[in-house]
């Protein structure tokens, strides 16, 4: 009889949070053997229970498999816990939140143990890992040869979206995506404050806020043509010099409805210093010109 079943590769898993955890399930839903430790070693048991193989220390964890994905705390607790195993010859997959120069620092320290490394950067939170319609992926940056050869293995708990060779690739597009979506709350948490005393439901709000934030994303691929082209006067609809001229209007809104401006002063002082630069015709695009000096 011909053999319909595929082997699945082992996974160590390191850490098992709220993230580690959905991560470890799915691989184990998956078929993959699974190997796991945790600080705490009930969360450990409660995977053994399910299938997954439960050791005492993390040197056994890494001894257990080769390719090994740490899902912790902060680069500190990498070393914590990586300190006195055998990394030679493993393939270390680091979703440790991290800064662009620690994931470059721990490729080096990887290869300096006889080992391979990947950097990720989650862009999901554990409600959607295993769950594709969810939309949760995780980038990779790193060998690019290891990444195709985890890449199936990897592509189980969310999608996997490759950004280069620098190891520090993943961790600047995470970061760079969360900060814009914390700009984005930013001016959300500023938009109900200003209907907060107001006899108007917060309820009723949020869908015109949100469609009108879905109709407004579109302008970072103008942005973006702006920036690769060097040229800030490609396309504009709104000038800088008539938002600016516009902005008095936020600020007294603010002041009336007794709502503080912080949220919005910062980039509205941005955009008047660029058009103190004689920056009129511009798009707001110049103001990254401003932060990047």
């Amino acid at each position: 009889m011909e053999q319909n079943t595929v082997e699945k590769s082992p996974v160590t898993m390191l850490g098992l949070g709220a993230m580690g955890t959905a991560l470890a399930r799915t691989w184990l839903v998956a078929g993959h053997p699974l190997t796991v430790w945790n600080r705490t070693p009930a969360r450990a048991a409660a995977l053994a229970t399910e299938g997954a193989k439960a050791v005492d220390s993390a040197a056994e964890a890494v001894a257990a498999n080769t390719l090994i994905v740490l899902c912790l705390l902060d680069d500190t607790s990498v070393d914590a816990v990586l300190a006195g195993t055998d990394l030679a010859d493993r393939d270390l997959v680091n979703l440790t939140t991290s800064t662009p120069a620690q994931a470059r620092a721990r490729a080096e320290w990887a290869r300096e143990r006889g080992a391979r490394h990947l950097d990720g950067g989650i862009m999901a939170v554990p409600p959607m890992i295993g769950v594709p319609e969810a939309g949760g992926y995780v980038f990779y940056s790193g060998s690019r040869e290891l990444f195709e050869r985890h890449q199936e293995t990897l592509s189980v708990p969310a999608g996997t979206t490759y950004v280069g060779e620098d190891a520090g690739f993943a961790a600047l597009h995470d970061v760079a995506l969360l900060s814009a979506m914390y700009g984005m709350f930013a001016g959300a948490a500023h938009a109900f404050a200003l209907i907060r005393k107001e006899d108007i439901d917060p309820a009723a709000l949020a869908p015109l806020l949100a469609d009108w934030l879905v109709a407004m994303a579109p302008a970072v691929h103008q942005t973006a043509d702006q920036l690769r082209s060097g040229d800030y006067t490609k396309g504009v609809v709104s000038d800088l010099a008539m938002q600016v001229a516009g902005t008095p209007t936020f600020l007294s809104t603010a002041e009336q409805q007794g709502v503080s401006p912080e949220l919005l002063s910062p980039y509205f002082e941005l955009m008047r210093r660029r058009l103190a630069e004689g920056s009129g015709e511009e798009d707001l695009t110049g103001v990254i010109d401003l932060l990047v000096n």
